[in-house]
């Protein structure tokens, strides 16, 4: 029989391990749905993957460092996603506007556009830091 503390050893780890695993499962599931294809053929990770190939050229060493930046508030963990979704993103407005190189209102408007809106505070904040007005940009929020 199992009883005193070697019971409640058991059953912390028993509820951990679940925790664990249902907290693992919804990652693996977000990450799942991202791969099915739409109604074009290509999933969303795909079409991100797409403008960040299509774009690459467009990029210069101070624009990355900007785009490092801009990512900088981001756990470490997840920055690398985090800045392939937001390059994805502006890539996809440079391509929308037909753009021969990449501009601060096309990487702003991108980095926006790619950011969750439970995110916005920390985007604004992050912006005031660098001196860059939103101003122009209010529509996007």
């Amino acid at each position: 029989m199992l009883d005193g503390w070697f019971l409640l050893f058991i059953l912390f780890w028993v509820v951990v391990l679940i925790t664990l695993m249902g907290i693992g499962g919804f990652f693996m599931f977000r990450k799942f749905l991202k791969r099915l294809p739409k109604q074009d053929g290509k999933s969303d990770m795909d079409w991100e993957e797409y403008f960040v190939e299509k774009t690459k050229d467009l990029w210069t060493d101070d624009q990355n460092k900007l785009l490092d930046e801009l990512v900088s508030p981001v756990p470490e963990l997840f920055r690398d996603v985090a800045r392939h979704k937001i390059a994805g993103k502006i890539g996809e407005v440079a391509l929308e506007k037909k753009a021969k190189r990449l501009d601060l209102d096309i990487i702003i408007k991108g980095y926006i556009m790619a950011t969750p809106k439970r995110d916005h505070k920390f985007l604004r904040k992050k912006m005031d830091e660098l001196n860059i007005d939103l101003a122009p940009y209010e529509h996007l929020f």
